[in-house]
């Protein structure tokens, strides 16, 4: 059985919206996303940040609205007070050539695709947040990376299961089932 608490990182288009939202099908926690509290709802999003001491304050209160939830996203230095309540952290892994063109996908999902090409509306901004997501796999600590994650992930006084970020959604929630019912 998947803990109730469980968090899961990893980098952008690693899937960890995705495996939370599967998780929450099959187990039925409540799916949580990072990113709703470290950003205001603006139009477009994640544009903003919100001020430094209101995610965490955020987060915390719809943590605790719930006995049952899977959170996404990244949490490090800003969400480290919130380490004692994880249960389980999956950590998934992907590759750079296969979350760009995933990260780049969803741009065009999220704004269109006459956005975010040459000249349109959104193509800077998208292009700066490909670069600032290429940065993942050999960034140092001073940025959202691997070795930040890993560095992070030393702290956790809970379980950690990685998982290959490349399997279809379903195959990975049978694999963290597997995983947990061994750590039973």
């Amino acid at each position: 059985m998947i803990p109730d608490r469980v968090h899961i990182t990893g980098a952008s288009g690693s899937g960890t919206t995705t495996l939370a939202r599967g998780i929450a099908i099959e187990h039925g926690h409540r799916q949580i996303d990072t990113d709703d509290f470290y950003w205001l709802g603006t139009d477009p999003p994640y544009t903003t940040k919100r001020p430094p001491d209101e995610p965490l304050s955020l987060l915390r209160a719809e943590l605790a609205s719930t006995s049952r939830w899977a959170l996404a996203g990244s949490l490090c230095g800003w969400g480290d007070p919130l380490i004692p309540d994880f249960q389980l952290v999956v950590f998934i892994l992907v590759p750079q050539d296969v979350r760009l063109p995933r990260l780049r996908a969803r741009e065009v999902e999220r704004y269109g695709a006459e956005a975010v090409v040459p000249g349109g509306l959104r193509y800077e901004a998208a292009e700066g947040f490909l670069a600032w997501a290429a940065l993942y796999d050999d960034g140092g600590l001073d940025v959202r990376s691997r070795a930040l994650h890993e560095d992070w992930l030393k702290e956790m006084e809970c379980p950690v299961v990685r998982l290959d970020g490349n399997a279809p959604v379903a195959e990975l929630v049978t694999k963290l089932e597997q995983a947990c019912a061994k750590a039973v």
